[in-house]
C-alpha cells in the first residue's frame, strides 16, 4: 500500500510562489508609493490579504495558511533581514488562524476563509505592537505612533478580505479556480 504524502508538489510551488508575490508586490507598493504613508500602507495590507484569501481558495489544506507565512518570513527576511524577531508570533498566530478555520468547519466555507485571514491579521497586528512594546518601553509614544500605523494598515486587511473574495469569483468564472 502506497502512503500518499499530505502536500502534493503542485500546492507547495503555488504556496511559494503566492508568497513571493505577495513579498515582492508589497515592497513595490512601498517604493512606488513614496515610501510607508496611509494609502500605500492600506495598498499593502490588501494586497497581503486578497492574495491569503485567493491562496487559501486554491489549496483548501490545513497547514497552507500557516505554510505561506513561513516562506513569506523567510522571503522577507532574504529581502529585508528584518523579520527574525516576529517569526514566533507570526506562527503562533497562523495557527490559531488555522484552528479557528477548523472549529468553524472547515476549509469548505468561504466565510471560515475569510474568518481565519482576518484574524491572523488582527492577532499578528497586536503582537507586532506587543514586541515593539518589548523593545520600546522607555518611549510610550512610540508605541502609540506604531499602534496608529497598525491600525491603518488593518484598515487594509479588511479591505482585503472583500477583494480577495471579489477577486476568487472572478478566477472561478475565468476557471482558474475550480473548487
Amino acid at each position: 500500500m502506497k502512503k500518499t504524502a499530505y502536500w502534493e508538489m503542485r500546492d507547495l510551488v503555488v504556496i511559494g510562489i503566492f508568497a513571493a508575490i505577495t513579498k515582492v508586490s508589497s515592497l513595490l507598493v512601498a517604493l512606488v508609493g513614496g515610501g510607508m504613508n496611509p494609502v500605500t500602507l492600506i495598498l499593502k495590507n490588501l494586497l497581503f490579504t486578497t492574495l491569503a484569501i485567493v491562496l487559501l481558495y486554491k489549496v483548501r489544506k490545513f497547514g497552507t495558511l500557516t505554510l505561506f507565512i513561513v516562506v513569506n518570513a523567510i522571503v522577507s527576511m532574504l529581502l529585508m533581514g528584518s523579520v527574525i524577531f516576529l517569526i514566533p508570533p507570526m506562527l503562533v498566530c497562523g495557527i490559531l488562524a488555522e484552528g479557528i478555520i477548523l472549529i468553524l468547519g472547515g476549509y469548505a466555507k468561504s466565510i471560515n476563509l475569510m474568518i481565519g485571514v482576518g484574524l491572523y491579521d488582527l492577532l499578528f497586528k497586536i503582537s507586532s505592537v506587543g514586541v515593539s512594546w518589548l523593545y520600546a518601553r522607555e518611549q510610550p509614544e512610540i508605541i502609540i505612533m506604531a499602534t496608529v500605523i497598525v491600525g491603518i494598515g488593518y484598515i487594509g486587511a479588511l479591505l482585503g478580505l472583500f477583494s480577495g473574495a471579489y477577486f476568487v469569483k472572478e478566477l472561478r468564472h475565468a476557471c482558474i479556480i475550480r473548487q
